[in-house]
């Protein structure tokens, strides 16, 4: 352990990344009892998913500042615990109160505030303690947090629903997020020269292995004006962008596809809705070996983008396919195929987000993040609109498509490129 402190830090970083999906998934296996208790619609618990993205989505930025301004350790541990305290605010909403669904709006929309600082914090975390030649296996991992915990939520929402009440589904959830804040408290510090396990050794490994952006001394930021004029960075946010809509397709409507449309019963439904985050699970941490393997054969041009070019492309073909299969059992496979194709993909944006940033990786991936949330608030509400409108095939052929756009938007990105630093603002 002494030699790999890193490695403790990027698993935990795991373990809150599944308790995060936990948080925000629990809502989607839970909707059926949550919609009959208070007796909203479909189109009306659209907002809810939304709200949840929306307060995510408009905070990554800020969120990464924090990141970049305090360190991921006090920033990441301050949102675990502000999960904790909304996620059982949902569950204490009352029925029979007047405007409960604004209620559970405005709930969703301040979790989703503190949830936001989760990733950019992560890659804040990389960007210091990760040497670049690494830093696919780690957000792989980081991201197989992802799959893992939306893949158990539903078995273990569904058990929680079924004996105890959907209430208590979050409150499960709180309380295994405010342990893991507690955790990594006492795990994490911002730099590995500030922690007291980490070797000479590992130290030394860690330096060697930094881009130079992270390297400057000082610690020099990235202007906003830098930021948003860089046409890498623009690129890689508006393929996160229909990378979020097709992801949060999974994230808020798919175990209500198979319930509802698919006819799946509920526990054939749980299981079955595991698959595409099994599939995430597995795909996002290969996905970064073989990122990192051909970042080191041929460079990160073939290493970075190429596999996000290939795995977002991949998606949408299985997406595609998936509409013309009649079998809702066969559907969910290639379904989860399209989902871990996805996944291949994952580990390029964080890991070239805190290669061009360095000291601003928080900032940067934060507004990367921003542009994939987006995407889900859009679909959580768009998704069940094109359903009504012109069927589910049409809604899952627009995922398809839009993996198509962002797999060609990858063309334009340049992994290699390095933002130019603010000379007068240091970090603190």
């Amino acid at each position: 352990m002494r030699y790999r402190v890193r490695w403790v830090l990027i698993f935990w970083m795991f373990i809150i990344s599944a308790i995060a999906y936990l948080d925000r998934v629990n809502v989607s296996i839970a909707v059926s009892a949550i919609q009959k208790e208070f007796g909203f619609t479909d189109l009306q618990f659209g907002p809810v998913f939304s709200a949840f993205v929306i307060g995510y989505a408009l905070f990554q930025a800020p969120g990464g500042w924090l990141a970049d301004r305090f360190g991921p350790r006090k920033v990441l541990t301050f949102g675990v615990l502000w999960w904790g305290v909304f996620t059982t605010i949902t569950a204490l909403v009352p029925a029979g109160i007047a405007g409960a669904l604004g209620l559970m709006i405005a709930v969703r929309f301040v979790l989703g505030v503190g949830e936001a600082v989760v990733y950019p914090s992560s890659n804040r975390l990389v960007a210091t303690w990760i040497p670049s030649h690494e830093r696919g296996v780690a957000n792989g991992l980081i991201f197989a947090g992802v799959g893992f915990g939306a893949g158990v939520t539903p078995p273990i929402i569904t058990y929680v629903l079924i004996h105890y009440g959907w209430r208590w589904s979050f409150f499960v959830c709180a309380i295994l997020g405010t342990l893991a804040g507690i955790v990594w408290w006492i795990l994490a510090r911002d730099d590995p020269k500030e922690h007291p396990s980490v070797t000479p050794e590992e130290r030394e490994l860690i330096a060697r292995g930094l881009p130079q952006s992270a390297a400057i001394k000082g610690g020099q930021r990235v202007p906003w004006s830098a930021i948003f004029g860089s046409k890498d960075v623009l690129a890689i946010g508006a393929s996160y962008f229909t990378y979020g809509y097709v992801a949060y397709i999974f994230f808020t409507w798919f175990f209500k596809y198979l319930n509802d449309v698919r006819g799946l019963d509920l526990k054939s439904s749980a299981a079955y809705a595991m698959l595409p985050f099994l599939a995430m699970a597995t795909c996002s941490p290969l996905g970064g070996w073989i990122s990192d393997r051909l970042t080191k054969q041929y460079g990160r041009r073939i290493g970075r983008c190429g596999i996000a070019v290939v795995g977002i492309a991949l998606a949408g073909v299985f997406i595609a396919l998936a509409t013309q299969v009649e079998s809702a059992r066969l559907a969910s496979l290639v379904l989860a195929g399209g989902a871990g194709a996805l996944y291949l993909s994952q580990s390029s944006f964080w890991a070239v987000t805190a290669d061009i940033a360095g000291p601003s990786a928080g900032s940067v991936s934060g507004l990367m993040n921003m542009g994939g949330q987006i995407g889900g608030a859009v679909t959580a509400s768009l998704t069940p609109w094109i359903a009504q409108q012109f069927g589910w095939t049409a809604s899952f052929l627009t995922a398809a498509a839009l993996c198509i756009l962002g797999s060609v938007t990858w063309l334009v990105v340049n992994p290699d490129a390095q933002l130019a630093r603010d000379r007068t603002s240091v970090t603190a």
